[in-house]
């Protein structure tokens, strides 16, 4: 485990983030007092961006994931505009 002060880090972040993704933690002090930690990832995170903006979005509540699994889309019957608003004119006459 290493330390450092906020200057130093500021001034070679990407090192000391390399640390931590080599699975060393790093303190982070202020005038001697640690302020934070700089740890590695956890196990169970997937270090895409993208997944972990969604992770954090449905841990967050404002996002909920599909129940059901991701397969090919529903059979559903596909027909032509001009049908679909011929017949809407239809119905609307029917009326």
């Amino acid at each position: 485990m290493r330390s450092v002060g906020l200057k130093t880090l500021k001034n070679k972040l990407a090192e000391y983030a390399r640390l931590a993704a080599q699975r060393e933690t790093v303190l982070i002090t202020d005038r001697e007092r640690v302020v934070a930690d700089l740890v590695p990832p956890r196990e169970n995170l997937n270090l895409l961006l993208s997944d972990a903006m969604l992770a954090k979005a449905v841990r967050g509540g404002w996002l909920t994931p599909a129940l059901l699994p991701p397969g090919p889309p529903p059979n559903l019957p596909v027909t032509r505009l001009k049908r679909i608003l011929t017949e809407l004119e239809a119905d609307r006459r029917s009326r």
